[in-house]
């Protein structure tokens, strides 16, 4: 199970068709803080019907878009 998996079934359960999470937002979902290693796992997210967008290590935020 990866340890994002919490954070894919909220993403997947958003009725938006886009919206952005701050990096506290994810952690305090998923569970873990978003670090590095996200990179590597948010290709799971396509399993789910979403793809990470936008990642701003300004804003601390990242987007989720549905896939088409």
């Amino acid at each position: 199970m990866s340890k994002y998996a919490k954070l894919w079934e909220y993403v997947q359960a958003n009725v938006n068709p886009s919206f952005k999470l701050s990096f506290d937002e994810i952690a305090d979902i998923a569970g873990v803080p978003i670090d590095h290693s996200f990179l590597k796992y948010k290709k799971e997210l396509t399993g789910y019907g979403y793809e990470v967008g936008k990642i701003s290590m300004k804003e601390q935020t990242v987007v989720f878009n549905r896939k088409n």
